[in-house]
């Protein structure tokens, strides 16, 4: 038997990098995926490479911003598939293009990083914590950042929502543990996704080069540290924060 066999996993943010790679390993470890993304054609090409490993997989395009889209996409979740077992917050950005010195940041462009990298965890978590405390059994595993401890430049919104999901991951572990659940965040580091392709070549380098390591991380790293922390192995780690960055930042 596969370790995730007849578990539900919901996992945002699904269609590309982070969120493709560990919506690929919850699906060669037998699980049945809820998988979510606003890029509907991206989402369903994921959806079919999971399908080819044997998962049965129930997505939905939608922008998380919006509540009544959160609420509606677990509603079908949960008709299509049954309760979540595993939920993955995965959603969040920098302001990418839009990034400049905090001083100069338009307010629309902070309210927008901190919705998507904080406030749709908030909301996404809350749809299914009710059930997994009925069934006495659940994990919920966010995806924060190292940012969050190393306060990268440009970067004041996002350091900040990514610490707020921090804080709540360690408010939710204290609630949620007595029900024999889990409540962890993984930190990566600069990470090989669309994004960091998309940098000059030499801020590529200098990132890479400012972790000990000397290599960036991989989506696969994050999907394997996400994977043993909703796994049976990872019973007793609650509330905790796993730095997957190479040794960037230490912690």
């Amino acid at each position: 038997m596969k370790d995730f066999d007849k578990k539900v996993v919901a996992i945002t943010g699904a269609a590309h990098g982070i969120g493709r790679a560990i919506t690929l390993g919850f699906a060669d470890a037998g699980a049945d995926l809820a998988i979510f993304d606003i890029d509907g054609e991206a989402l369903e090409q994921t959806a079919e490479d999971a399908r080819a490993l044997g998962a049965k997989v129930h997505t939905m395009q939608g922008d998380f911003i919006d509540l009544d889209t959160i609420v509606a996409a677990f509603s079908g979740a949960v008709e299509a598939l049954g309760p979540v077992d595993v939920l993955v917050n995965n959603l969040g950005q920098t302001a990418r293009e839009a990034t400049t010195p905090f001083s100069e940041a338009k307010h629309d462009t902070l309210d927008f990083v901190l919705d998507i990298s904080l406030r749709a965890a908030v909301h996404c978590t809350r749809e299914v914590v009710a059930s997994m405390k009925d069934r006495k059994a659940g994990r919920i595993i966010s995806i924060s950042s190292d940012s969050a401890f190393n306060g990268d430049l440009g970067c004041v919104d996002y350091a900040a929502a990514k610490s707020g999901v921090l804080g709540f991951m360690r408010g939710l572990a204290r609630e949620i543990g007595p029900y024999g659940m889990t409540a962890n965040a993984v930190c990566p580091g600069p990470t090989n996704t669309r994004a960091m392709q998309r940098i000059p070549r030499d801020s590529f380098e200098r990132a890479r080069d400012a972790v000990p390591m000397k290599q960036i991380c991989e989506p696969e790293d994050i999907a394997n540290a996400v994977l043993f922390l909703a796994s049976d192995k990872a019973r007793y780690i609650t509330g905790q924060a796993l730095l997957v960055n190479g040794g960037r930042v230490f912690h």
